[in-house]
């Protein structure tokens, strides 16, 4: 099986990750040294490029926006909970009924670019791993281990005994983040748009804190609330090197 894949961005990570499975690679016609580019590419990767009018891709993707390019990629795979336990990681992000895809796909590039091992989410009340959740990857996804789990609570369960502690972004909780030691086993947990963490997530994280905030906006965007505690596991695990 196959999926579709639209953007500049998105095919050219999707050929980077999969090579010649790629099995086909639709590109405007017309003259664009950035497409030829990535057309260069793809052939150099052993992949069939065929050349499209506009109209044709429009029709192709039910209009939806491809900046003049679409790809077949193969299909996402996902680790299963049990085989990412054992490959005992150490840094995980997990995510709380996160439903907007933009933040979803935001998630999964900084997930990948400051090297967590997974990210984990429930596979009910979740955004769907659709094309617009790829454009906001910015094609990360192809990179991503990626664990969809039936019940978010039992998995958490699962990482709390095989020794992952588990830390709840919620912009009202008492400490802040760099308070607590993420230089072992971890898992950052976020929860969805607005209304935050779940209250039985909240009563099985090790510990529920927040980034501190020096301006008049008490909160962020879970994406970026994401990205910076990220940086902060990333900073402690340095100083302490």
């Amino acid at each position: 099986m196959s999926r579709m894949v639209c953007g500049i961005q998105p095919v050219r990570e999707a050929i980077r990750a999969h090579g010649a499975s790629v099995v086909r690679i639709c590109i405007e016609l017309g003259e664009s040294a950035e497409l030829g580019r990535l057309e260069k590419f793809a052939r150099d990767n052993g992949i069939s490029v065929e050349r499209l009018e506009r109209r044709d891709l429009d029709r192709l993707t039910k209009a939806a926006r491809h900046q003049g390019v679409v790809a077949y990629a193969p299909d996402l795979k996902f680790v299963p909970l049990s085989e990412l336990l054992e490959s005992k990681p150490t840094f995980v992000i997990l995510l709380d009924e996160l439903e907007d895809p933009q933040n979803f796909g935001a998630v999964i590039r900084s997930a990948v670019a400051l090297g967590a091992d997974a990210i984990v989410f429930p596979e009910h009340h979740s955004a769907p791993l659709s094309m617009a959740t790829f454009r906001a990857s910015a094609g990360a996804v192809e990179h991503a281990r990626i664990c969809r789990v039936s019940s978010l609570t039992s998995a958490m369960t699962a990482m709390l005994q095989s020794g992952i502690e588990l830390f709840g972004l919620d912009a009202q909780a008492q400490s802040d983040l760099h308070s607590v030691d993420l230089r072992g086993p971890v898992g950052l947990v976020v929860g969805a748009e607005g209304k935050g963490l779940r209250k039985t997530v909240k009563q099985l994280c090790t510990s529920v804190v927040k980034l501190p905030m020096s301006g008049p906006i008490a909160s962020l965007n879970a994406s970026v609330a994401i990205a910076i505690a990220q940086y902060e596991v990333l900073r402690q695990r340095a100083t302490s090197a």
